[in-house]
């Protein structure tokens, strides 16, 4: 029995596939470490889709070496996809046992951190562009949770000019039909109660299947299948939402109102040059589109800042198109420049102050839109997935289906269980509510 350490570093899809790594190596008879226990197996998943979380991943492995003098390194992820070399160079390893696993060779990580070869490197990266099946990655625990996130496709084939995930993920591959709903079933008998559907571009789930299936088809079969759980979408491109999809949405009560869009700018000229696939003409109308048949629906938007060649008068156009679209909340990144892209060679580069500026008002934008979409939500009596914690105050806590963060008083029967609440004043950034009770029964409503 061996002690191993997981850190986990980046997107939703990372966390997922450290989860499957934490099953794998449990079954095996193995105990997973605390952040800051000494272990005998290191795994770092590290991340490259900024400067920062790769500078954050370097950092992640120098002081795992530190702090574990006798461990086994494993390091994976996107960074150890792109900087192979580098890495496999650090001074930090020499002597030291480790290995690189890339991303289409996760599913050998904890075999070979096991069953360690007697050489002190190992590289298992494989050839990602030509990446032709998804790794098998099954999970029986996602932690502590009432919510876990089912990883159901990988890769990415846009290309977008500032993007370095299609160069570290690879193709688009997606997890077969039957094998989705067996790990949401896994879930469901696990006590979870929310899925977030994860993947690298969710919207090119099914194309490379021979299954006549598609990201809709897909929801329609999960919200079907297990009826009980909540099912959430973690992002959709702008042209990949369809009628289709918002008519089953309105149809299911287990299909949570809550869009994550990416738009980048809302300039037309800065799109093109990032190869978007659409105007601020085309994502306006997806916009309302959404907001006329879900109108309740919470609509996140993804923003990057300071794009090479952004000028002041398109900075403006992209704040003033926010300001106009009804979206609820925004996640806004400086433009981060990754070697290897298409716009790491554009020379004419936003200064960091200008960046930082540009980043600081448009977060205050994004406030500012979700405290309104907060506001509008008191009065509403709305289904809360309630959170196994209470907060530090002795509130309970969760989330409504349109991602409203919601604390309130209550019983611990209501604990990872789906409580109906009213909404009945804002509380800082988040909203208090109230259970509501049925009066016949005298029973708190919850399914």
């Amino acid at each position: 029995m061996k002690r191993v350490l997981l850190t986990t570093l980046g997107c939703k899809v990372n966390q997922y596939e450290s989860a499957a790594f934490r099953t794998s190596f449990t079954e095996a008879g193995h105990t997973i470490a605390r952040q800051g226990e000494e272990a005998d197996i290191v795994v770092i998943n590290t991340c490259a889709v900024t400067a920062k979380a790769g500078a954050q991943s370097r950092n992640a492995i120098r002081q795992a070496v530190r702090n574990n003098p006798q461990a086994r390194i494993m390091i994976t992820g996107c960074y150890a996809e792109i900087a192979a070399e580098q890495l496999a160079g650090l001074e930090e390893l020499a002597g030291r046992e480790f290995s690189l696993i890339g991303n289409s060779k996760k599913d050998l990580l904890v075999p070979t951190a096991v069953d360690f070869d007697a050489q002190m490197q190992q590289m298992l990266l494989g050839a990602i562009d030509q990446a032709s099946e998804i790794c098998r990655l099954p999970v029986r625990r996602f932690g502590d949770r009432t919510r876990a996130y089912l990883r159901i496709q990988d890769g990415c084939e846009s290309y977008c000019t500032y993007c370095i995930v299609p160069y570290t993920r690879g193709p688009s591959r997606s997890l077969p039909l039957a094998e989705v709903i067996a790990q949401a079933k896994t879930f469901a008998e696990g006590g979870y109660r929310e899925l977030v559907l994860t993947g690298i571009h969710l919207g090119y789930y099914g194309r490379d299947l021979d299954e006549d299936m598609d990201i809709t088809g897909l929801i329609d079969r999960l919200s079907t299948e297990t009826p009980l759980m909540r099912y959430r979408i973690s992002s959709l491109e702008p042209m990949e939402i369809t009628d289709r999809l918002l008519e089953l949405m309105n149809s299911r009560d287990n299909i949570m109102p809550h869009f994550h869009i990416p738009l980048q700018s809302g300039d037309d000229e800065i799109l093109a040059r990032m190869n978007r696939r659409y105007t601020t003409t085309q994502f306006r109308t997806v916009v309302e589109k959404v907001l006329e048949q879900v109108p309740e629906a919470c609509i996140g938007i993804d923003i990057l800042a300071g794009f090479p060649g952004e000028t002041e008068q398109q900075f403006t156009n992209t704040r003033d198109f926010l300001a106009s679209i009804g979206c609820t909340y925004l996640h806004v990144f400086p433009y981060s420049r990754r070697p290897g892209t298409v716009a790491a060679s554009y020379e004419d580069d936003v200064s960091k102050n200008v960046k930082d500026s540009r980043v600081a008002e448009l977060r205050k934008l994004g406030e500012q839109k979700k405290a309104a979409f907060h506001t509008r939500q008191v009065g509403r009596i709305v289904p809360v997935l309630v959170e196994g914690k209470r907060d530090g105050e002795g509130f309970l806590k969760g989330f409504s289906d349109n991602y409203v963060p919601v604390r309130f008083k209550g019983g611990d029967e209501l604990k990872k269980q789906i409580a109906l609440v009213k909404l009945t004043e804002i509380d800082g950034a988040q909203v208090r509510g109230e259970v509501v009770i049925d009066h016949e029964s005298g029973n708190y409503r919850h399914r």
